[in-house]
């Protein structure tokens, strides 16, 4: 995200962002807690997660290197909605919350990139709303890999089906049903802690078109998902 922004708006971020690692389950945000900071992630993958009371979380938004945490921030807000937290470990920038506000409010251009991320986010929450309520297991596990896909480097998405269950709002057998049946089709391969990709246009399929509207999305407002 910091790469898309013109020559003068970095400027005005680069004074105070700090280079840090981001380890496994690292929170970048907890929900009803004032927002500290903002992360732009260059490597790992972050997720925001929403929460019932007796475990019944999650997951309602990716972010990677495309994107930043800390949304509400552009939206004039200082708190939390939702958890947000590593569920791949990475690296990025972070940066103090009233640096973000204060540059916001010098910069026009700043702020409406700022705000068509907002709108790719909330584009991507709608669609995983919507698939997690009509779409079969399957179908979900493909596109939650694809999407993963386009946020990191290579193949490998490092994940356990403990965590995938929590992104995915199943019990745990059912995740390990559905990647068996994907692994049975040849469209990944999974060992203990990872999974990887071997035919991204065959899981593309699978998904029966719950994957490709967000990511447009993304592309026509700020430029290709990378």
């Amino acid at each position: 995200m910091l790469r898309r922004l013109n020559p003068a708006d970095l400027a005005l971020l680069e004074p105070q962002l700090e280079h840090v690692q981001l380890p496994l389950r690292m929170m970048l945000e907890s929900a009803k807690a004032p927002i500290e900071h903002v992360y732009f992630l260059e490597t790992g993958i972050a997720s925001i997660v929403a929460k019932l009371p007796k475990g019944r979380d999650t997951e309602v938004g990716l972010i990677g290197r495309e994107g930043m945490t800390g949304v509400l921030v552009v939206l004039g807000d200082s708190q939390a909605l939702h958890d947000t937290y590593m569920q791949i470990p990475g690296s990025g920038f972070r940066l103090p919350a009233a640096a973000l506000a204060t540059a916001l409010s010098e910069s026009t251009t700043l702020r409406a990139l700022f705000l068509k991320y907002v709108q790719t986010l909330y584009a991507q929450a709608g669609y995983t709303a919507l698939v997690n309520a009509r779409s079969k297991l399957d179908e979900r596990l493909a596109r939650w890999l694809l999407m993963c896909h386009d946020r990191v480097s290579g193949d490998s998405v490092t994940i356990t089906h403990e965590f995938m269950s929590v992104m995915l709002g199943v019990r745990r057998p059912g995740v390990t049903i559905a990647i068996q049946e994907l692994e049975g089709r040849g469209l990944i391969r999974a060992t203990r802690g990872e999974i990887v990709i071997r035919d991204r246009a065959g899981l593309f399929l699978v998904t029966d078109g719950a994957y490709s509207e967000p990511e447009g999305e993304y592309e026509r407002l700020i430029g290709r998902l990378a």
